[in-house]
């Protein structure tokens, strides 16, 4: 497993950043462009979900259909996925602007767990 993609290895799940098959991750990109304050907002959610299993605060992390999660740290929202062997997939980011999710957003979200899930199945996400 590329360790440069883990974001988190809790006591209940392990956060991965999502890559595509050109080995590049746009949500730790924009994690990684964040000012430090941000950062540690957004951290301390992943660290919360991966060690303690869930956010209950609902304004910090919530279901938004289809299997996708928002983690909500502030105005930036990183889209995500549970799965199988205690994983948590973060997808993609963005800059909240508007009160509902801007459907690209999701549709990306989606896109990215269809072809993680694809890639994960012939064993070639991790090669």
């Amino acid at each position: 497993m590329k360790a440069q993609f883990i974001a988190y290895k809790g006591k209940e799940f392990t956060v991965e950043w999502y890559f595509n098959s050109q080995g590049k991750s746009s949500s730790l990109k924009y994690f990684i462009e964040l000012p430090e304050e941000q950062k540690d907002k957004t951290f301390y959610l992943i660290q919360t979900l991966a060690d303690v299993g869930k956010i209950i605060n609902k304004e910090k992390f919530n279901y938004e259909g289809n299997q996708i999660f928002a983690i909500k740290p502030s105005s930036n929202r990183f889209l995500c996925f549970f799965f199988e062997g205690s994983k948590i997939i973060i997808t993609n980011a963005y800059k909240k602007q508007t009160q509902k999710m801007p459907p690209r957003e999701k549709e990306r979200a989606l896109k990215s767990k269809d072809d993680y899930i694809k890639r994960q199945r012939e064993g070639v996400y991790y090669d």
